[in-house]
This record gives structure tokens, sequence and C-alpha cells, in this order.
């Protein structure tokens, strides 16, 4: 066991939409502008808001989810991704207790908090109380003794006037004010049904937002005291996680008590990724290309698991499906992530050339990898348009969101699994997929409700469901060796 001094705070929130993302993104902003590395991290599965933080550091957007990853990962993951960092700031995830759906604390900003050792600092919205701000922090505070509430940065003040109340209702809490954020014109961050717009597709606008979210914290803020309190965090007691020691056949993970940049491949170019080299992976025919789809349409991604590929032996390339109308030159192997493709529908179903030799490349054998948005992309149509006809489905728009963690098993082997591998991963999108005859499923869902879901093909698995590959090893050591076999 190693133990890492690595200053750290969480950023966590009495409940969605009190501000903590602009909150956490100014400070790592204003951090960096101040001449410290600074290390990103989000609590949960999401992959739009580690996109604002890469932005915001010139580092990966990186995330800690309990439920995907283990509790066991979350401080070697933390202490991987911040390699060589003066600070961490690691932004929550909904309301500081609110974890995975009828299992306690697990995967809940404060889990995460209590696995890291970490001071949590409270963003309240402070827009409609004055007084009872002290109540609301002293019941989080006092709520779980484990967790360290150490400081508050009330948000939506309205004035001078106000901020005093503020100010005199908390010293009756013993909760330190670290900061009072005032009201102004909402930051222009467009959204759509799956939360902001990722920075892949608005790079200009969301440069000026994060600058704005930082002048705004320096403005309201007391870094030094933050920067204090995040020093005071107690060392890291765990080795940090490497792709390296990843092992290449893929055992089945335990669901027991929960074990088991811009986050776009695309957007990471340039970034400090501070990723291990590892040892040479032998291959008979040398590193096998594995195509990775970015651009705008596809930004949903782990950096974790381009890092897994390459410590596999693999040559990782990127390419854009809305641009580029060739696979990148002896693609052996091909990974879609999630995103948004039913907004660039049109433009992926006129890029014809590509589309073919996707399904060239999926007669051929090839292993494929498609998530969610790459499922989509590999149906029949996406919204009546012509996709790449690799599966037997049609998918179109629906009007409900799913959303949620999902425990399953593996129905056949495939790039990914063999069969009877468990695994645990997260929903998130509004499409519908209907499969037509002769659809093999990948996943049978066991929790929270009993069905099956997704597709495997000869060498193509595609689903809807999102896997965390450090949550699953072996994955992605058993889809390169697939591919250098062929």
């Amino acid at each position: 066991m190693v133990s890492t001094h690595l200053p750290r705070l969480v950023i966590a929130a009495p409940a969605s939409g009190s501000g903590k993302t602009t909150v956490a993104t100014g400070l790592m902003r204003a951090f960096a502008d101040a001449g410290l590395a600074v290390s990103p991290h989000k609590v949960g599965p999401d992959y739009i808001d580690p996109g604002y933080h890469a932005l915001a550091t010139g580092r990966p957007g990186r995330n800690l989810d309990a439920f995907l990853c283990g509790p066991e990962r979350i401080a070697p993951l933390l202490l991987h991704g911040a390699a060589g960092c003066d600070l961490a700031v690691v932004e929550g995830v909904m309301g500081l207790y609110d974890g995975a759906a009828g299992q306690g604390e697990l995967a809940s900003t404060a889990h995460v908090a209590k696995l890291l050792r970490a001071p949590v600092v409270l963003v309240v919205d402070a827009s409609s109380q004055s007084r009872s701000v002290a109540a609301l922090v002293h019941g989080f505070a006092s709520w779980d003794p484990e967790v360290r509430v150490a400081g508050v940065i009330l948000n939506k003040v309205g004035s001078d006037r106000h901020e005093v109340l503020l100010r005199e209702a908390l010293e009756e809490s013993g909760v330190e004010v670290l900061g009072a954020v005032r009201r102004a014109e909402p930051v222009h961050t467009p959204s759509r049904h799956l939360g902001l717009v990722p920075v892949a597709e608005r790079r200009a606008e969301a440069v000026d937002a994060v600058a704005e979210f930082a002048a705004r914290v320096r403005e309201g803020c007391d870094l030094e005291r933050l920067l204090a309190l995040a020093r005071s965090a107690p060392p890291v007691d765990a080795e940090p996680w490497s792709a390296c020691g990843e092992p290449l056949p893929h055992p089945a993970p335990s669901l027991n008590g929960g074990s088991a940049p811009d986050p776009a491949p695309q957007t990471t170019e340039g970034l400090d990724t501070h990723a291990a080299s590892c040892p040479p992976v032998p291959h008979p025919n040398g590193a096998p290309v594995i195509a990775v789809a970015g651009g705008a349409a596809f930004t949903f991604s782990y950096a974790e698991h381009t890092e897994l590929l390459r410590a596999a032996g693999a040559e990782v390339v990127t390419f854009d499906p809305l641009r580029d109308e060739k696979l990148p030159a002896g693609t052996a192997g091909l990974v879609i992530g999630g995103g948004f493709p039913e907004m660039y529908a049109a433009e992926l179903s006129a890029n014809e050339p590509l589309r073919q030799a996707v399904a060239a490349l999926a007669r051929s054998g090839a292993p494929i990898a498609a998530e969610c948005a790459g499922l989509l992309y590999l149906a029949r149509s996406l919204d009546g348009k012509p996709m790449c006809g690799v599966l037997p489905a049609d998918a179109r728009m629906g009007e409900r969101l799913t959303l949620g963690y999902r425990e399953a098993v593996a129905i056949a082997d495939n790039p990914l699994a063999t069969a009877g591998t468990r695994v645990r991963g997260h929903e998130f999108h509004r499409t519908v997929v209907e499969p037509g005859a002769g659809a093999a499923p990948a996943w049978g869902i066991t929790h929270p409700q009993r069905r099956v879901e997704g597709f495997v093909q000869d060498g193509v698995h595609a689903s809807y469901l999102h896997v965390h590959w450090a949550g699953a090893p072996g994955t992605a050591g058993r889809f390169v060796a697939r591919a250098a076999g062929r």
C-alpha cells in the first residue's frame, strides 16, 4: 500500500440545479489559471460535464463511479488521473447523498467522498432563503459523521445585504463560508434531452462559458482558503490504477456489495493524459489498428478505454464519421461509443462511403463494439434515414428518457466478454430500437428488471448499455486479441 499526499476537494450540493457544475468547473479553471496542475473528476457515469472539466484544465475529465467500477477502484482511479498534479477537484452528482436507486449510499457523492477521505464543499442555491440556509447546511453536515462537509459556497446571492444575512445565519452552523457567488445572467450553456450540449459541438462558446465560470468563482470565492482545505486532506492509501495491469482473459466480476479531456476520444488530442507507458504486448501480426469513432456525433467515451486498448497492444486511431469517408488504414477493430447521432442523422446518412466501409468491416468478421449511439449507427435506419445496415433493426427518437444503472450478464460469447460474464453498466438515451427477425441479444439485464437487450452478430457487439472497462477487467484485452487474431 502506498500513501500519496494529494490535495483534493469534492464539490457537492443539496440537489441538482444548485450550480455545482458552474462552481466546480470555475474552480478548476481558476486554479489552473493560477499555475496549478489540476486533475478534474466527476462522480457518476456522466460523459458531458467531464468535457467542460477538460476544457478548464487541459487534462482529460475522468469519472469516479463506484457502481460501474467498484468502490475499491475509486481511490486508485483518482490517483491514476491525478499523477503529477497539484490538486484534484471532484464534481459530485445530484444531491450529496443521492446514489444508485435502492442501494443506499452506493455511488453517491458522499460515498465517493468517504472512499477518498476528501473534504466536501457544499454549493447551496441561496436565492430564496436567508436564515433557513443554516438549517439546510447543518442537516447535510450532520447527516453522516463520516462525511466531512468542511465548507459552503453560497450561490445566486442577491445583494450585499442578502450575503450578510446568510453569513450571519451560517455562523451558528459551524460550517465555514468559503464563497458567495452573486446572482447574474445565466451563462449560455445550452442543453438538450441528455444534459448540456457537449464541448465538441460548441467548442468556441464552451471556452467562453468556462472562462465566465472562472471569473465568477474568482470574484466570489476565497481560493486561498479552498486550496488550504484541499491540502488538509489526509494521504490517499492506495496504489494508482494502471491500464498495464489488466488481464487478457475476461473474468466475471462479482456484483456483491458494489464490487466489480474531454471524454470524447477526438478531444483528448493535445491534453496531458499522464498515461503510464506499458511493456509492449506482442501480437503475431503486429499491433492491430483499432479505429475509435469521434467527432461531434460520438462524444461519449471514458478516457481509460483508449488507455486500456493501447496497453493491450493496439494502435488506436480516431476518426470522424461526419467527415471521414474511409476507416483508418489497416483497421482491424472498431469502437463506436455514445453521443448524439440523432442530431446528425442526415449528415451520417449522407456519408455513404463510410457507411459501406463499416458494413464491409462487419461482414469480414472484425470485432466491432458499439454502445448506444454506435448501436444506432449500425442499424438499418435512424429516424427514417439510412445508416450502416449492419444490424437487423431500425431506430427512432422516442418520447421517454431511459436512464439508470443496470446489472447484466453476457448471453453469448462475443468480442467483449464470454458467455456468463456479469457486468454493471448504465443506460442513458431517448431513442428506441425496433429489432427485426433474427436478432440475437447481447445482454440479459438482471436488475432492476429482467429483459434482454442489444445485439451479438458475428464479430459485432452492439448495445445501449454503457460499461466502464476499468470496472470490467479483460474487456479491452479480449477485444484487441480478437482484432489481432484475424
